[in-house]
């Protein structure tokens, strides 16, 4: 299997393209702050996923870039709420993505938990 078709892959890919598209109105002055930091957290949560994946062979690997995903999905959400508190974007929006950003934390401590579903050695 590639990594392309992990779910987690699937749906955050999907999140950081919604985000870019709904980052491009924000404010021309949130450019190299706000805009740039969602972006980078939003689309590392799917490259992280793809490290660890080609890294499953060495489980303290998978498990760390899983975590770095982790991370940077908590990141995005953050972000969120900022874009959200800034008047940016509105609270129907805020919270589907939200929910998409709460489903894929779900996932990723799925594969974090479950390792050996993924190819893992133990």
């Amino acid at each position: 299997m590639d990594f392309k078709e992990l779910l987690a892959y699937k749906k955050s890919f999907e999140l950081a393209m919604e985000i870019f598209e709904m980052s491009k109105s924000f404010p021309k002055e949130e450019k190299y702050s706000l805009t740039d930091q969602i972006r980078r957290s939003s689309r590392s949560i799917s490259a992280n996923i793809a490290e660890s994946y080609r890294k499953r062979r060495y489980l303290n690997h998978f498990i760390s870039k899983l975590t770095d995903s982790d991370a940077e999905n908590s990141e995005t959400n953050v972000w969120l709420e900022f874009s959200l508190k800034c008047e940016y974007i509105n609270e129907e929006t805020f919270n589907k993505l939200n929910i998409k950003s709460l489903e894929i934390g779900r996932l990723i401590n799925y594969m974090i938990n479950n390792p050996i579903k993924f190819g893992c050695n133990m």
